[in-house]
Formats: structure tokens, C-alpha cells, sequence
């Protein structure tokens, strides 16, 4: 066989495995087909969960930007389904970071698009998209409940108008008279003459036991 002859039945060759490929193709909808030979297979098309992601982590809240003026300022972009704002138990004071969450997945995208590294009140608030597998089961919990914040100054008044037994009272004094000697040594040491005032009207000297003759 010439050498004509023989690229003449490599290009058939060629031509016939290409046709067989698309016809491969078309029929079975592939994308691909595998090295070991046989039917064509198609990739599975994955939908990316962050395109139905509808809640938002927000961080570096700054002091002042709370529940109410948070839903006000981001209604501009969509309907607001519910937030909440990470707070101390005890104080009740916010830990400075969030979640929203939005009606619309379009909406939340767009969020964190304008709003990621976004100036306000001289923080850079911190915005990501949150995948709906990572949403915690219980994030939600109390969302609805009207936040009360704690009264300290009556906690701290009945703390201090308690009723003590004498020896509470004893050590409460000896404490103050403890922490005012340091205090005027600190200030002698500084080298500050000034005369301190006398604590009076709060100690409580000890009963004397009389013994009486027999």
C-alpha cells in the first residue's frame, strides 16, 4: 500500500471515530466520553447552593446599629424576613456580629456584593453569603422575643442596701480601711502631702465581755 493510500484510510479512519463521537454524543447527552472505551457519559450538573442562599453573616456590627435601624437600613434592597444580632447573656450587650436573612436569594446576593467591606461608623462591616447546609437548626431560635435590657443600678442598689449580720459588716469595713491605707501610701510615695480624711461613722467597735467579781 503507497503512502496515499495509507493517509486516505487514516483520514476515513479519523472521520468515521468523530462521527461515531457526535453521534455518541447527541444520543446519550454526554459530555465526555471514558478512556476504557464503551457508551458515553454525561458530567451531572450540580446547581451551586450559594445561588439559593438567603441568609447573610454580618460582622463588625458598630455600637448603635442594632436590630430596628439594621431592618430599616437594609429594606432598601429587598424584603427582610427576620435578623438577629448575637448578644450576652448576661449583660446583653451585642457581640457585634449577625444574621439576616432575606425572602429573595437575588436579594441576599446583591447584599453582600454592595455591602462586604461597606464603611459604617468607622467599621468595615463584614458580609458573606451563608450556604443553606450551614445554617444552624436552632439559628433562629428567640428571633421574635423583645429584648429587655438589664436594670444595673437597681441591681446594684439592692445589692448595697442588703441587709448584713455583724460580722459581714466587720469585713465589709475592713476592707475599706484596708484600701485606704494603700491609697495614702501610694500618695506619700508619689510624693504628695495631702492630708487624708478620716473614715468615721462606720466602725462598729467590739462588744467587751465585763466579768463581774465574785
Amino acid at each position: 500500500m503507497g503512502l496515499k493510500a495509507k493517509k486516505k484510510s487514516a483520514s476515513k479512519s479519523s472521520k468515521k471515530a468523530a462521527a461515531q463521537f457526535s453521534s455518541a454524543s447527541k444520543a446519550e447527552g454526554a459530555d465526555f466520553l471514558p478512556l476504557a472505551g464503551g457508551p458515553a457519559r454525561g458530567i451531572p450538573k450540580t446547581e451551586s447552593s450559594e445561588n439559593k442562599s438567603t441568609v447573610l453573616y454580618i460582622g463588625r456590627i458598630p455600637h448603635g446599629f442594632y436590630e430596628t435601624e439594621m431592618e430599616a437600613f437594609f429594606k432598601q434592597f429587598g424584603a427582610v424576613k427576620r435578623l438577629r444580632i448575637a448578644r450576652n447573656k448576661k449583660t446583653g450587650k451585642s457581640k457585634h456580629f449577625g444574621f439576616i436573612e432575606f425572602v429573595s436569594p437575588e436579594v441576599a446576593k446583591v447584599v453582600e456584593e454592595c455591602m462586604h467591606n461597606y464603611l459604617m461608623y468607622e467599621h468595615l462591616l463584614q458580609v458573606s453569603l451563608v450556604p443553606p447546609e450551614k445554617v444552624h437548626p436552632r439559628l433562629w431560635k428567640g428571633v421574635g422575643r423583645s429584648y429587655k435590657p438589664l436594670n444595673w443600678v437597681q441591681i446594684e442598689r439592692k445589692h448595697h442596701d442588703k441587709e448584713r449580720t455583724l460580722e459581714q459588716q466587720q469585713k465589709l469595713v475592713a476592707g475599706v480601711l484596708k484600701r485606704d491605707q494603700k491609697r495614702r501610701k501610694r500618695i506619700e510615695a508619689a510624693g504628695i502631702y495631702y492630708e487624708c480624711p478620716e473614715i468615721v461613722g462606720c466602725v462598729q467597735p467590739t462588744p467587751k465581755k465585763i466579768r463581774f467579781a465574785d
